[in-house]
C-alpha cells in the first residue's frame, strides 16, 4: 500500500504538459474551400498566351543637285555642266506570332504581406528525343484563383513563363556556326 502511495504521490507531485492538438496555423474545416492559400499549397495554370507583333518601316529619300558654269569670251563661248543625283527607297517589315497552350501546377513558395501568393512550377516534357521545358512564376492574388483551384495565365501579376526546347528539331532551327560566319562576313562587305 505505501508504494502505491508513493507512486501516486511521485504522479502528482509531476507537472502535467500536453500539446494543443490545434494549431491554428494549420486548421483547415471540412468545408473549407482548397484553393491555394498557404507556403507549399499547389495551384494549377492554364497557360493561354497569344503574342504577336509586327513593324512596318518605309523610307525615301531624292536628293538631286544641279550646277552649271557658262564661260563667254569674245571668241568662245563654252558652257560647263554638274550634276548629281541621290536616291534612295528602303522598306522593311517585321510579323512575329506565337502561341502557348498548356497547364502547369506550381507551388506557392511565399505568401506576401498583402496576401498575394508567390508561385513558382516547371514542366518537363520528353517526346522522341525532344525535350520541351515550362518555367514559370508570377504573383497570384487569392481572390482570381477559381473553384477547381485553377487560375488563367493572364490573371498572374509578374509573371515570367519561358518555354525552350532542346534536341535535334531545335538544333535544327538554328543556324550552324559556317552560316553564321558566312552570313557576318556578306554584312561587312
Amino acid at each position: 500500500m505505501r508504494l502505491i502511495v508513493a507512486i501516486l504521490a511521485l504522479l502528482l507531485s509531476a507537472q502535467a504538459a500536453a500539446e494543443n492538438l490545434y494549431r491554428a496555423e494549420d486548421y483547415r474545416p471540412l468545408t473549407a474551400d482548397r484553393r491555394a492559400q498557404r507556403v507549399g499549397d499547389i495551384l494549377t495554370i492554364l497557360v493561354m498566351e497569344n503574342s504577336s507583333a509586327s513593324a512596318t518601316a518605309g523610307t525615301k529619300t531624292d536628293k538631286t543637285v544641279d550646277a552649271s558654269l557658262k564661260l563667254v569670251s569674245p571668241n568662245h563661248q563654252r558652257g560647263y555642266g554638274v550634276g548629281v543625283d541621290d536616291a534612295y527607297d528602303g522598306n522593311g517589315k517585321i510579323a512575329r506570332t506565337g502561341r502557348l497552350l498548356a497547364q502547369l501546377s506550381v507551388v506557392v513558395t511565399s505568401v506576401e504581406p498583402n496576401g498575394d501568393l508567390r508561385v513558382q512550377g516547371e514542366q518537363l516534357l520528353e517526346l522522341n528525343g525532344e525535350k520541351q521545358t515550362i518555367n514559370l512564376e508570377g504573383r497570384v492574388r487569392p481572390v482570381d484563383i477559381g473553384e477547381g483551384n485553377t487560375l488563367p495565365s493572364n490573371r498572374l501579376a509578374d509573371a515570367r513563363i519561358t518555354y525552350v526546347g532542346d534536341g535535334v528539331l531545335a538544333d535544327n532551327q538554328t543556324k550552324g556556326w559556317l552560316t553564321r560566319l558566312i552570313s557576318l562576313f556578306l554584312r561587312l562587305i
